[in-house]
């Protein structure tokens, strides 16, 4: 960890007060964050979407972004509000939970417990635009990760300034300043292990928002939200509009538009839930230990990392045999053992589970990364041919 500290501070030369904050946060992120730094998107979970949390921002003390139009704290509690109740009468097996019902404040960290201690399988933060101007408008949806442009960046620090509104912040947020740029490099140190599903379900919602709620797609976006990087879930944050925009801020506050926009929220949910449980395997039927063929693999995958890791070298997987890796999307993913019946692949998956908590199944045909339920038909098929 002191190697990768000093590496970065040789490759910013920053002031040592900055670096200082930078390596307590990064220690402060080994210790509490709730990812793992080498698991990346759990996309074959063996359990459906079972739990969510809705957390419609700021309330109480916090009203959030405020206009002569619409105050964000009272738009976003009644969407949030809304979008439960959607779920609830379509989805009766869903469990869903709402960090507030009210308007009452709950802080940042508070808010990530929730779901954290829930151990929901979604987080949505709801919440709504302001800016100096009156022209701006449009939805767009965040994702964690780097900011790319000034205007993420602020959106970005306007949602975690509520953070300088709690009690002993600095303490409990180990010096984190949400007004400081320099502080987002806390962001940089630690993958977002949920990301390609966030950015599924983000891009659904913002789909939504301009064929159901007719509004204007700003786009599908990434930024540093302290809320986000703190849930151990697939997460979004969605700002449903401006309510600096006099049009904008009288649809947030029309119970029209907040049920337009609790609803293309619900159908993103219900899609998201639909394609995500599609991919999980229906039927684990017992097969006969033989190889049913040898192009179909299942494997179980332990880790990721950006930079590719020294397997000679390396300890992290020393108990583990027939460690290897692929490379998808710009990351280098870690697997153990290899399988050729679903069955016994999930069978050695339970065991692995036991010591990499963030583990899962993946499957190849042919040299060619699969879905484990596609694999699992193909695997029946390929039986009856034999």
């Amino acid at each position: 960890m002191l190697k990768t500290i000093k590496k970065i501070q040789v490759l910013n030369n920053a002031p040592s007060r900055l670096w200082i904050l930078v390596c307590n946060l990064f220690v402060f992120g080994l210790l509490f964050s709730p990812h793992s730094l080498w698991a990346q998107d759990k996309q074959d979970h063996m359990h459906g979407i079972n739990t969510i949390v809705i957390d419609p921002g700021h309330g109480g003390k916090d009203p959030g972004a405020s206009s002569k139009y619409a105050k964000e704290k009272n738009v976003v509690l009644q969407i949030g509000l809304k979008l439960r109740k959607y779920i609830q009468d379509s989805l009766p097996d869903v469990k869903v939970i709402m960090t507030r019902d009210k308007d009452f404040f709950v802080e940042l960290e508070r808010r990530a417990q929730i779901a954290n201690n829930a151990k929901a399988d979604l987080f949505i933060s709801i919440h709504a635009n302001s800016n100096p101007k009156p022209t701006p408008y449009g939805t767009e949806t965040y994702a964690m990760g780097l900011h790319k442009s000034k205007q993420n960046l602020a959106v970005a620090q306007k949602e975690n300034s509520v953070i300088l509104q709690e009690v002993n912040y600095q303490k409990r947020y180990n010096g984190f300043n949400p007004n400081s740029p320099e502080a987002y490099i806390i962001f940089t140190m630690f993958q977002n292990v949920y990301l390609d599903r966030s950015l599924k379900l983000a891009n659904l919602v913002e789909k939504n928002f301009a064929s159901i709620a007719h509004r204007s797609d700003r786009g599908v976006k990434q930024a540093g939200f302290w809320v986000l990087w703190r849930t151990a879930m697939p997460s979004i944050l969605i700002e449903t509009g401006f309510v600096s925009n006099p049009a904008e801020g009288k649809y947030l506050a029309s119970e029209k538009g907040q049920d337009q926009l609790a609803y293309a929220i619900f159908k993103a949910f219900q899609s998201y839930k639909d394609d995500f449980e599609s991919q999980l395997p229906q039927d684990t039927e017992k097969e006969t230990p033989s190889a049913v063929n040898k192009d179909l693999v299942y494997k179980v995958q332990i880790a990721s990392s950006k930079q590719k890791i020294d397997l000679r070298k390396n300890t992290e997987f020393k108990n583990l045999s027939d460690v290897d890796f692929f490379e998808s999307n710009g990351w280098y993913k870690y697997t153990t053992g290899r399988f050729y019946q679903f069955d016994e692949a999930n069978t050695a998956f339970q065991e692995i589970k036991k010591q990499y908590k963030d583990a899962f199944l993946v499957a190849f045909y042919k040299g060619k990364k699969i879905s484990v339920k596609k694999a699992h038909k193909l695997e029946k098929k390929l039986r009856e041919k034999n």
